[in-house]
C-alpha cells in the first residue's frame, strides 16, 4: 500500500511538484495528498473535472475526443492528465475517470477506471484498471491507492 507521506517524501526529496485531474474520485487523491502536514511544498493544485464541460473548460480536453471514445477511456485520462500538467505548475500529475458505480454498461462496466501520469520526466502513461462492481466506495478507494503508486512509481523510475 502507498502512503500519501512516502509520494510526498520521494517528490520533496526530487524537487517535483504534483498536481491531479481527477473524475469519478472527486478530489480524494489531491485530499489523501494534502491531509499531510507540509504538503504545500510539493502539492501544486488538483482539478476535480466531474463533467465533460469541466474537462474541456479546465483542462483543455477536446469534446471530439469526448465523444469518439467517452469520457471513461485511455485517451481522456491522457488528454487530462497532459493537460492538468499544461495547466499547472506541476511537473508532475496522475488522472482518473472511471465509472465508480451503481451503474456502468456492457462495454463499459461499473469499476472501470482509465488512468494517466505524466511528467517528471518519463513519456505519458495510461492504463485502465478493472476493480469489479466493488461497490462506490471501495471502488473510488481503490482508484486512489492506485493513482498514488503510479505517483510513488514514476518518482522511484526517474532521475
Amino acid at each position: 500500500m502507498t502512503r500519501p507521506e512516502d509520494v510526498l517524501d520521494r517528490a520533496r526529496a526530487k524537487g517535483v511538484m504534483i498536481s491531479t485531474a481527477e473524475s469519478c474520485t472527486g478530489g480524494l487523491i489531491i485530499g489523501a495528498l494534502t491531509d499531510v502536514a507540509g504538503s504545500s511544498d510539493v502539492v501544486d493544485r488538483g482539478f476535480v473535472t466531474y463533467s465533460n464541460a469541466a474537462k474541456t473548460e479546465m483542462l483543455g480536453v477536446d469534446p471530439d475526443t469526448i465523444r469518439a471514445f467517452g469520457a471513461v477511456s485511455e485517451e481522456v485520462a491522457r488528454a487530462m492528465v497532459e493537460g492538468a500538467l499544461a495547466r499547472s505548475d506541476a511537473t508532475l500529475s496522475v488522472s482518473v475517470t472511471g465509472i465508480a458505480g451503481p451503474g456502468g454498461s456492457e462495454h463499459k462496466p461499473e469499476g472501470r477506471v482509465c488512468f494517466g501520469v505524466a511528467g517528471f520526466g518519463g513519456a505519458t502513461h495510461v492504463e485502465t484498471v478493472e476493480f469489479g462492481a466493488l461497490g462506490r466506495g471501495a471502488v473510488r478507494k481503490g482508484t486512489v491507492q492506485h493513482a498514488l503508486k503510479l505517483l510513488a512509481d514514476r518518482l522511484l523510475q526517474s532521475a
